[in-house]
């Protein structure tokens, strides 16, 4: 597999950087990371840049996680790349929401590197036709 460009969407730069060493761990190495604060932010990334996945929170400011997978989709901005959304919430009402957006799976906090690797590793072979 060759390089993966992967943009991580949370409003925590620390969370970011748990996702970032969580996908390193689980094997996805090479990669560039991009990160977005916000999903108006990772909206602006996917404009001007091509990924491979999309790892995005629900629970932000100014724009949410479903919002951004909403917007991702009416503006046609990553066809094809799959997007796992990662929350804090039990709900099981956040999780169909996010999938009904477009989400192709989500990750509940706490995670860890195994839980990453075992939802985001089959997501990537689909869509690259492994």
């Amino acid at each position: 597999m060759s390089e993966l460009r992967i943009l991580i969407v949370d409003d925590s730069t620390v969370m970011r950087k748990i996702v970032e060493r969580s996908l390193r761990q689980a094997g996805l190495d090479p990669m560039v990371v991009l990160e977005a604060g916000s999903g108006t932010d990772g909206l602006e990334v996917l404009k001007g840049q091509t990924v491979h996945l999309i790892l995005s929170d629900i629970n932000m400011p100014s724009m949410d996680g479903l919002e951004f997978l909403r917007q991702i989709r009416a503006q046609n901005l990553a066809p094809g790349v799959p997007v796992v959304m990662i929350t804090t919430e039990s709900s099981e009402e956040h999780v169909k929401q996010a999938i009904l957006c477009g989400a192709q799976g989500y990750i509940r906090k706490p995670f860890t590197a195994e839980q990453v690797k075992e939802r985001v590793l089959p997501l990537l072979a689909a869509a690259q036709g492994v």
